[in-house]
């Protein structure tokens, strides 16, 4: 019976190749859909494909309940086995959608799939308040999105205008949690209006909010702030095979440093730190990346830190899944499913559902009514698995139309099986004749459960013809073969022991006699895995020194290349083995378990187990080492004593730094070369001690009044030598002998400023700076002489006089200082009704005692104050004084009304130019006379509305007009061009004489 052909795969495909009749077997399912709200296209398409003979008919349940396509109003149809919703209804429509598919030999069921609506609703209309925040500070500016689904959303600000977005630095981070917009230290350049911008790519919208005003309020000076953790991850489940993401950002002045770390071992080899530092990335996330973590936000003033767990769980996945197949009548079988997951799956199956509760079926005696679909389905809170297959029982006579006894040859004092597998159900009886001798069971024969026949220490009497014969209750058949025997295989030349250093060359012997009517293969392993010649023709090739040697070359020699080698001499009948052992000499193996057994400030104490010394005795260890301050750069250690023999398993490391971070290595050395190095030991820190590094550059002086300022460069941080590092400063006047001291203890700190109402200005003081940590005070600097700042200015200056100059300018004066320290002025000053915070300045020489301004608002009154400054700060101001800048002029020009050449001059006229009330009187006009192409010429005024301008002598000139005021010039009036008086005599005696050469042909023609 050649009914059927089984083939088994994930989705339990099952043909017959005779009828191709089988149950439904899904090509495509349903998945999860959001429509958009806002969508043209007025229809959902939910696809179902199966492939099935005879064809499958199809329906569809919404939340488990039966759709009924035909109802009155309803708004689904069916296009083949596609779901479409037409004019999709969001209060009738969502849901959880499977699709089932039915023949005659059974029903499967889809995995499930949902429907759901995408929206993204507009921002609130509500003017966004605006957001005052000190240079210095941090600030969090808050998108708020509005209502959406679905949950995912990316965010972007933008700053004034569309489309300046905000690049996202250390300094500036944009959750994409919470689209929140963080800048941890505001400075003036923030100053701007800002809009949240959300985007949903599952609907492809965008939104706007209003713009929030950012108004960074000026301090001086910048105070610092410690780092403060505004953005925490937080306890965070991902998925197997999942990307994940952490955020973490401060605000703070300076700006923080995130580190990110993981509390239970080293961060996974498949992180990224992303954004400057503000995101952790974990790329394909597998359970052993689950743990806690933690995010530390660092600066100099301080820092902070947090943490919070990653949990790893896993969708449903299949271990072991039922498949389509065909069984004998009245046989036994076990349908089984295993899924993984975390959480553990419930796993349910079904057949004509009929559901059960086990993740096995057992049958006993199968009968057809067994025969059909059955269906598999695993659930955690992560998800659905579908496993389906048809189960088809059959009954048929024996046959052995597709799988005959087959000719088989043995060799001569071996083992032989002839196989017997006809098609039959239920299982048939099995009997065996050779020739025509019935056989039984013997010493030598014997006919096993499954019909096959096996003979032992064959010999050449056993070949002839061997005939099975099978039987049950449908009917009877049988089949014949022939058993031919053939010389068996033997190891002539076996390989021998071999004994080469690392790099060498050599050959293992193998040579065989065989059958000559057979063909004869040789195949080597190393210690029991197959050597591929092909692949590894680098170091391995067979000679071709007759087919029945099988020599093998050995070349370049390596450690990996040492063990067992065992030559197989194989014919299609037998197969024999010979094996011999290759020894490789070479530089030591990786020493072992490198581990720190003792420990103080400046050495260690090291232990480590030998590793393999590859048959050469190992001479000497070296020991390396890596700080935290090497850069990922191992280094040789110094230990003691100096040379460690290569029969050691300990030494001492020395010269090493306090309260460092290390971790050693080992690497072995004999006569062949160096070996590799061993695993990194578990990092360690040195223990504590008192710093022996001062700090450097001491000097300082300078600042504001009653002020002595210290400066120094910090000691490196390798230098600190413990915790609670600091600095203790020590300084006193010159001709004093008790020293004052003052504890810093910012270990980044290069100056302390002492402020006493006592310290006398210009005043020589001896400073020295030294360094301090837990464990005590280290060495002071050398003293260094610097002087304590001096005064600042303790008079204003008197007699402050302004005068207006024009509409723009004005001047200002007053009596100089008789301070001998004196560095500037300083000149204030602002418009009369607003504040003073809003005021100009401007620095003035001391040698100077006047200024102009300029740039001011026509006839507008401004206040104006001016004080004395020096290093140690501003003196007081003088009395405010006030001055009225003059009316502007008129914004209008003079027209130009006539032009007239007298000779060698030329005379222009104008019209008067009248001023409004808001504007300044006409005092008279400018009249500027320049060459073309240039600024500067020669300028007339005039109290009349016209003026002679000489013509020029050569070349093209320009004439502006202007009209002039208290309050400046006026708009100005441009003259066009015109030629100098040589060039236009020139042009009058060429006009001249074109004239007359042109009256004289006229005159002869008359």
């Amino acid at each position: 019976d050649s009914r059927i052909r089984l083939v088994t795969a994930t989705t339990g495909i099952y043909l017959n190749p005779a009828s191709k009749r089988y149950g439904p077997v899904f090509e495509e399912q349903p998945v999860d859909t959001i429509y958009p709200e806002e969508s043209p296209e007025a229809k959902i398409t939910m696809n179902c494909r199966a492939r099935a003979n005879p064809p499958a008919t199809y329906k569809w349940k919404l939340d488990h309940m039966e759709i009924d396509l035909n109802a009155e109003g309803s708004h689904y149809s069916l296009a083949g086995g596609n779901l479409v919703i037409s004019n999709p209804d969001k209060t009738v429509h969502v849901g959880k959608y499977s699709c089932l598919a039915t023949n005659t030999y059974g029903t499967v069921i889809s995995r499930e799939a949902s429907v759901q609506f995408g929206y993204l609703d507009l921002f609130s209309s509500e003017e966004r308040s605006s957001v005052y925040v000190k240079e210095g500070q941090g600030a969090v500016l808050l998108c708020a999105p509005p209502p959406h689904y679905p949950a995912e959303l990316s965010f972007r600000w933008i700053l004034n205008e569309f489309p300046t977005f905000i690049i996202p630095d250390k300094r500036r981070f944009v959750s994409q949690i919470t689209g929140n917009l963080y800048i941890s230290k505001v400075d003036s350049s923030d100053r701007g209006n800002y809009s949240c911008i959300a985007s949903s790519p599952s609907i492809s919208k965008s939104v706007f909010s209003n713009y929030i005003p950012l108004e960074p309020q000026t301090e001086r000076p910048i105070r610092k702030y410690p780092a403060d953790l505004r953005v925490k991850f937080p306890d965070t489940t991902a998925l197997v095979g999942q990307n994940v993401t952490l955020e973490c950002f401060a605000l703070g002045n300076p700006v923080p440093e995130v580190r990110w770390k993981k509390i239970d071992g080293h961060l996974p080899s498949n992180h990224e730190v992303r954004m400057t530092g503000t995101q952790l990335h974990l790329y394909n996330v597998q359970f052993e990346d689950g743990g806690t973590y933690k995010c530390e936000a660092v600066n100099s003033k301080g820092k902070d830190y947090h943490t919070a767990r990653v949990s790893v769980e896993a969708f449903p996945e299949w271990v072991e899944h039922i498949s389509s197949t065909e069984k004998d009548l009245r046989s036994d079988y076990t349908m089984s499913c295993k899924a993984s997951g975390k959480p553990k799956p419930h796993i349910r199956c079904h057949h004509h559902f009929n559901y059960g509760h086990l993740n096995e079926m057992r049958f006993s005696s199968l009968t057809f009514d067994d025969s059909g679909m059955y269906q598999c389905i695993a659930e955690n809170r992560h998800g659905v698995i579908y496993a389906n297959a048809e189960l088809r029982v059959f009954a048929c006579a024996p046959t052995f139309e597709r799988n005959p006894v087959k000719r088989v040859l043995a060799a001569k004092n071996g083992r032989v099986v002839i196989e017997c597998r006809p098609k039959a159900a239920p299982k048939p009886a099995f009997s065996w004749s050779k020739d025509t001798e019935l056989l039984s069971n013997s010493t030598r024969v014997f006919i096993w459960e499954d019909g096959s026949l096996e003979i032992l220490n064959v010999t050449r009497a056993d070949e002839g013809r061997y005939t099975c014969f099978a039987e049950n209750d449908r009917g009877k058949a049988n089949s014949t073969g022939d058993l031919l025997v053939m010389d068996s295989t033997k190891i002539t030349l076996a390989p021998s022991n071999t004994d080469v250093k690392v790099g060498e060359n050599t050959s293992m012997q193998c040579a065989a006699s065989h059958d000559q009517s057979l063909d004869i293969t040789f195949i080597w392993s190393l210690d029991g895995r197959v050597i591929d010649l092909h692949k590894d023709s680098q170091h391995y090739e067979r000679t071709t020194n007759g087919s029945s040697n099988g020599e093998l070359l050995i070349k370049n020699v390596q450690l990996k290349h040492a063990g067992q080698y065992t030559c197989t001499a194989q014919t299609p009948v037998d197969n024999i083995t010979a094996s011999a052992h290759l020894v490789v000499r070479g530089p030591p193996g990786a020493p072992g378990g490198v581990r720190i057994i003792e420990k103080t400030d400046k050495s260690v104490k090291l232990q480590w187990s030998r590793g393999a010394d590859n048959h050469s005795p190992i001479s000497k260890y070296t020991i390396q080492y890596k700080d935290q301050f090497s850069n990922d750069v191992w280094k040789n250690a110094t230990t003691f004593p100096v040379n460690v023999e290569g029969n050691a398993e300990m030494t001492t490391v020395v010269d090493l730094i306090p309260w460092t971070d290390y971790e050693f290595r080992v690497i072995a050395t004999n006569t062949l070369g160096t070996g590799d190095p061993s695993n990194p030991s578990p990092i360690i820190k040195t223990l504590e001690a008192v710093p022996v590094v001062a700090p450097s550059d001491v000097g300082g002086g300078g600042g504001a009044s009653r002020e002595l300022t210290i400066t120094w460069t910090p000691v490196k941080p390798k230098y600190y030598y413990g915790p609670n590092f600091g600095y203790i400063v020590a300084f006193k006047p010159q001709d004093e002998q008790e020293w004052k001291r003052v504890a810093v203890a910012d270990p980044q700190a290069r100056r302390y400023v002492h402020k006493a109402s006592d310290i006398p200005p210009l005043t020589e003081f001896q400073v020295k700076v030294k360094a301090f940590n837990v464990q005590g005070e280290g060495p002071y600097s050398l003293t260094a002489i610097i002087y304590s700042a001096q005064d600042a200015p303790a008079e204003a200056p008197a007699v402050v006089e302004a005068r207006a100059l024009s509409a723009k300018a004005a001047t200002v004066s007053w009596m100089p200082l008789s301070y001998s320290n004196l560095d500037g002025y300083q000149v204030k000053y602002w418009e009369s009704g607003q504040s003073e915070g809003q005021a100009e300045t401007i620095g003035v020489s001391s040698r100077e005692n006047h200024t102009k301004l300029e740039n001011l608002r026509p006839y507008t009154e401004y206040i104006i104050e001016v004080r004395g400054y020096n290093s140690a700060g501003y003196g007081p101001p003088s009395h405010h004084f006030r001055v009225l800048t003059k009316k502007p002029p008129p914004d209008r020009a003079p027209k130009i009304i006539a032009k007239k050449v007298k000779g060698q001059s030329i005379n222009i006229a104008w019209e008067q130019v009248e001023p409004m009330a808001n504007e300044s009187s006409i005092e008279g006009y400018r009249v500027l006379y320049r060459p073309e192409g240039q600024t500067t010429g020669t300028l007339y005024n005039t109290y009349k509305r016209n003026i002679d301008l000489p013509l020029p002598p050569n070349g093209n000139y320009v004439v502006e007009v202007r009209a002039h005021t208290e309050g400046g010039d006026g708009a100005t009036t441009t003259v066009p061009r015109f030629l100098s008086w040589l060039l236009c005599l020139i042009l009058s005696t060429w006009c001249l004489i074109v004239l007359k050469c042109s009256l004289k042909p006229l005159k002869e023609q008359i």
